[in-house]
């Protein structure tokens, strides 16, 4: 099979070296439309990379306003079954420093107002979701940020916030309290929603600022993380370009994963939800 990488994050991560062959794609999906157009290009060794800026270009969406089951949907559709998601974050620990690096293996869910799963309309499927990054692209993404020369901090928990305001100090020493690494707000239900699809997904953590329970630092601005971000999305696109070459061309280790998942009787399935699934279902 062809070697596909799809990645989730800013309007400028495809502009990187040796991409060759660019296009865009307009996808349709049956929950809407994605953030906007995906962006392919070609790697060296053949290697496809699919980019979707997921606020739209121009940062347009809020967290909230997201259409993820669009655009989660629409990287299956383009038969993408590994996915990296370049996510800006806050600090909660010291150690971790603006600049860093942070690829968590584990998920707090403090979102509330997003759609955050494909089924429900009379099927139901409970994914497992333990563990709910892929240990193989994460270590791959751990091994490219630091033969980069990133700091880089492998595992830690991503608390997601609704927003789009940052937190009131309150929460965030509550969140530190939990012992978790750093707070997003785009992560959820990503990381959901691409399970239900049966797609490899891990989370690169850019580290922009020490959220507001920094005693030592101001309080995070707008301003300020966006400076920081464009320092790290230079090492963003080297790290996304190694995980695409070293990337194996073997299928995502949760291909098959519905087959038992979904616990309604298919033959009970309404023909409208078993249409509007069907690239899910694997039905033609």
């Amino acid at each position: 099979m062809d070697k596909k990488l799809g990645v989730l994050g800013g309007s400028g991560l495809y502009e990187m070296e040796g991409l060759k062959n660019i296009k865009t794609h307009k996808v349709s999906t049956p929950f809407g439309d994605p953030s906007d157009e995906y962006i392919s290009g070609q790697l060296e060794d053949g290697t496809t990379l699919f980019f979707l800026p997921r606020h739209g270009k121009g940062h347009r969406f809020l967290p909230s306003e997201i259409n993820y089951r669009a655009n989660i949907y629409g990287f299956k559709k383009l038969g993408v079954e590994w996915l990296l998601s370049a996510s800006a974050v806050g600090s909660m620990k010291e150690e971790i420093e603006p600049g860093h690096m942070v690829v968590p293996d584990q998920f707090i869910d403090r979102t509330f107002r997003r759609a955050s799963t494909f089924f429900g309309e009379g099927i139901v499927a409970h994914v497992p979701f333990g563990d709910p990054v892929c240990a193989q692209l994460r270590t791959l993404i751990v091994e490219a940020s630091k033969s980069i020369g990133a700091k880089t901090h492998d595992k830690g928990t991503y608390v997601c916030m609704e927003g789009p305001q940052f937190s009131t100090r309150a929460e965030s020493v509550s969140y530190r309290q939990l012992g978790v690494s750093v707070i997003g707000m785009t992560n959820m239900p990503e990381a959901k929603l691409a399970r239900e699809a049966e797609i490899s997904y891990a989370t690169l953590a850019l580290s922009t600022d020490y959220d507001c329970w920094h005693e030592g630092h101001d309080d995070v601005t707008a301003d300020a993380v966006m400076e920081v971000m464009q320092k790290n999305v230079v090492m963003a696109k080297k790290i996304i370009k190694t995980v695409a070459l070293n990337l194996s061309n073997q299928p995502s280790p949760y291909r098959g994963l519905l087959k038992t998942s979904i616990v309604t009787d298919r033959s009970t399935i309404p023909q409208a939800t078993r249409e509007k699934l069907k690239l899910l279902l694997n039905e033609s």
